[in-house]
């Protein structure tokens, strides 16, 4: 079974830079149709303004915690491109947080910033899904939707409790659509990652110098995954090789989670 996803139809979000940014640019090179969506027009324009006439690329700026903002990415897709056969939920955030502070509502940001943007854009990507499967033969794909998400959902780090909260609830929320979009023939499955070079990342380690050392030593592979190796798996659960998984949450972690020091972050 091929790995292709040429002539499909992507929607990345958080594709502005680091991950993101990787995913939809691969997407691109390997024949799809992408839409990069993002809440940072400037850097939009920055990486992908001398793309804006190639036919099998297009931008969309808003923020997507509003309910009209995800309605119009989604007809700006359409508009582009006539159908969307892939969605990327790859907008994220990560922020310290208290666990003892009652007045730190970080959870309420993070569920607010990481999660539901995530479940809206989903639920009416699907139904756009579904009304283009009535076209197509039967037993074929309607779609496939892929989340972004961290192996800090089973992880416990003080100081990472939102973000940790709303990896889970992200991680839930993908088995719970693929068993609700499964009959449309829909699959959910979501990568959770460790240290990858993401844009937060790569400033986070200019500004601490000795993170990189307390990653290697907490990472058997010993290393930080390059952005590019983070979307050749978004690519594989996208494509039709992945046309019997649903409902998984795949791990990219350089063997992270099979150590146990709860006192290392996930950064």
């Amino acid at each position: 079974m091929s790995f292709s996803i040429a002539g499909k139809t992507a929607i990345v979000t958080g594709a502005a830079n680091g991950i993101g940014l990787a995913i939809g640019r691969q997407f691109a090179e390997k024949g799809a149709n992408v839409m990069f969506a993002d809440i940072d027009e400037a850097r939009l324009v920055d990486e992908l303004g001398d793309r804006a006439e190639d036919s099998n690329v297009r931008y969309f700026a808003g923020d997507l915690r509003e309910k009209l903002t995800i309605a119009n990415l989604l007809s700006a897709t359409l508009d582009a491109f006539d159908e969307v056969d892939v969605l990327v939920n790859g907008a994220r955030q990560v922020i310290p947080s208290d666990p003892l502070d009652p007045e730190d509502d970080s959870v309420i940001a993070l569920l607010n910033q990481n999660l539901m943007p995530a479940l809206r854009l989903s639920q009416m990507v699907a139904k756009r899904m579904i009304k283009q499967s009535r076209s197509r033969e039967e037993g074929a794909s309607a779609g496939a939707i892929v989340n972004l998400s961290s192996i800090a959902a089973r992880r416990t780090h003080p100081n990472l409790m939102a973000y940790s909260v709303s990896s889970a609830a992200l991680d839930q929320l993908t088995r719970s659509l693929a068993v609700a979009l499964a009959p449309h023939r829909i699959r959910v499955n979501a990568v959770a990652f460790g240290s990858v070079m993401s844009a937060s990342l790569k400033s986070t380690l200019k500004e601490h110098r000795e993170f990189r050392q307390d990653i290697e030593d907490h990472t058997p592979l010993s290393r930080i995954a390059a952005p590019g190796e983070l979307a050749d798996a978004v690519q594989f659960l996208a494509s039709d090789a992945a046309g019997f998984m649903t409902g998984q949450i795949l791990t990219l972690d350089g063997g992270r989670t099979l150590l146990d020091p709860v006192a290392a972050p996930a950064h």
